[in-house]
């Protein structure tokens, strides 16, 4: 083969020391014999290596995402009616295949709690919805709050009643939340873990938390962990979800929408996650509703 020198001068031969002429981006690395890299990926030499033996999986992009996992309604924190988040998605998304309506049910009871007294009402409402759309396009979840203790915010009882159950920290973040999060991957109702390392960027730092022992457990109960889109949360970080996808952990993109606009930031979700090396097999809600439903039907055969 044609033996070529690569430095910031560009491409030359280096038998003769001429420069070789290429047009994109894409020419020099077939002059290089190499798979074209991502952006994202270039940053490590590990990728490019891989590369120069093996194509590599295109990395996950928005188009790819089948429906959002996370959104409120002002059944709980949320601004908008369930109906009104239906109709939005559906015009603004029209590729979605879903959206699960997640409210928060905190030990806290509070206005912005959803309660179980709601738990009928809230079903009725979302099928009423579903009914007028033609087609079962919202699903029914809750985000549940991990207690200090490892229990959750509601009963497994309750919990069993809904298709998506996320599970999340929202105390006391100065300590170690390893047992927390692990104890919570252990409940076969439990599907995801929300925002799991608690950061809001610019006011709160990260909970400690070792890694290695909480994603070995979400791995081994078949628990996926969130990408939370929101700006000031990023959560987990494209660094983590490194960490998440060697350990063979199951990523969901979420926007954890409290408002129409929040939808939209879905794209910086994505972004972390290219950022992260995933691709679309990482990342759980790239599949139907029939492929997430395999999912949690795995995790609860795992934990039989």
């Amino acid at each position: 083969g044609r033996a070529v020198r690569f430095s910031p001068h560009g491409l030359s031969d280096i038998k003769t020391s001429r420069q070789i002429a290429a047009d994109t981006e894409e020419d020099i690395y077939r002059i290089l014999r190499i798979d074209c890299l991502d952006p994202e990926l270039r940053e490590n030499e590990t990728f490019i290596n891989a590369a120069l033996k093996q194509p590599l999986p295109a990395l996950v992009t928005f188009d790819q995402i089948k429906g959002d996992m996370q959104a409120h309604s002002n059944w709980s924190d949320g601004e908008e009616t369930i109906k009104h988040i239906a109709q939005y998605v559906l015009n603004a998304f029209p590729h979605y295949q879903y959206v699960v309506i997640t409210d928060h049910a905190t030990e806290k009871k509070s206005v912005y709690s959803l309660q179980p007294k709601d738990f009928a009402r809230q079903s009725d409402e979302i099928d009423s919805v579903n009914l007028s759309i033609g087609f079962s396009f919202l699903k029914k979840g809750v985000e549940v709050d991990i207690l200090e203790d490892g229990q959750l915010s509601l009963t497994d009882e309750e919990l069993k009643r809904f298709d998506w159950v996320i599970a999340s920290v929202h105390s006391n973040f100065v300590h170690d939340s390893t047992d927390r999060l692990i104890a919570a991957c252990r409940n076969p109702y439990v599907h995801c873990i929300g925002h799991p390392s608690g950061r809001l960027i610019g006011s709160r730092k990260p909970s400690p938390v070792n890694w290695d022992q909480v994603f070995e457990q979400a791995a081994i109960t078949g628990t996926a962990m969130e990408i939370n889109a929101r700006p000031n949360r990023l959560d987990l970080d494209d660094g983590l979800v490194k960490k998440a996808i060697r350990s063979g952990v199951k990523l969901v993109i979420d926007t954890d929408a409290h408002a129409l606009t929040h939808f939209d930031f879905m794209q910086l979700g994505v972004w972390v996650a290219r950022r992260g090396a995933c691709n679309k097999q990482d990342i759980l809600n790239t599949g139907r509703w029939k492929d997430i439903e395999r999912f949690k039907k795995n995790k609860m055969g795992l934990l039989k």
